[in-house]
Formats: structure tokens, sequence, C-alpha cells
């Protein structure tokens, strides 16, 4: 089992852990209250700063219930944090852009994690033709 190390920076935010055998990703909180209008992007800080064990990287995605709940979307689709983002003050953070006015309370789930190993090393090679056949083109699965 890895062991992650939170610091947490912000008062009153639940601890980090699993949601009750639901699920393996994480859920993270908003560390302050935050006001945004329609059209607004905002870091909105999540309160923690983590240290990932060697070899890992964490995703960051929005919960299913932060675009009906909040109106807000997540600006580059997945956060990824490497291991080396992991000091006292590498507070992580949900880039949000809002759909609509709206207020998210302090401690508002709004995204979720999970960590992942790192890829291993890859070499490229070019070549002059790939030895599968073509699919039918981007988009072709299921006609």
């Amino acid at each position: 089992m890895e062991t992650i190390y939170v610091r947490y920076l912000a008062d009153g935010l639940p601890e980090l852990g699993y949601v009750g055998g639901k699920s393996d990703w994480v859920d993270l909180y908003t560390a302050e209250t935050v006001t945004m209008s329609a059209g607004d992007f905002r870091l909105i800080p999540l309160g923690v700063a983590i240290a990932l064990p060697d070899g890992f990287e964490a995703h960051i995605v929005p919960r299913s219930s932060t675009f009906p709940n909040y109106g807000i979307l997540q600006t580059n689709s997945m956060g990824v944090i490497d291991n080396a983002y992991r000091g006292d003050g590498d507070e992580w953070k949900f880039p949000a852009y809002a759909t609509r006015d709206v207020t998210i309370e302090k401690g508002s789930r709004i995204c979720q994690f999970r960590i992942v190993r790192n890829q291993p090393a890859l070499r490229f090679e070019t070549v002059g033709r790939l030895s599968a056949p073509d699919r039918g083109g981007f988009g072709s699965t299921g006609k």
C-alpha cells in the first residue's frame, strides 16, 4: 500500500479518503467560498498540498455533479499533477470557467482525483508504413 502525505492549507476541510467504498477516486473540496460570474475564469484553491509517491502522478477531473450543481467547467479537461509538485506551498487548484453566475461554498466537493503510475519510458521510431489494417477513420467504431 502506498502512503500519500497531505498538508492541509485551509482549516475545516474534510480529511481526504475514499467515499464509503463507492469509488477509488478521492474527492477534493473548495478551500474558500468562491463567487464567479458567467464568463469568469478562476483557479479555485483546493486547500491541500500533497506529496505523491515516486513514480506516480495524480489525475484531477470534475465530479459528475459539478456542472449541474455549479455551472463550472474544468478548463483543461483533466489536470495532471506530477510527483515533483510536492512542496508545502504547492497547493492543488481547480481551473474553472463559469457558464453562469455562481457561489460555491467553502468545503464543496467539486472535483476528484486518483493516482496512477507514470508512463514507462518510450522510444519512438519513424516507419514508412504501419503493419495493421485501417479501421475506417476517426469515429468509425460501431459503424
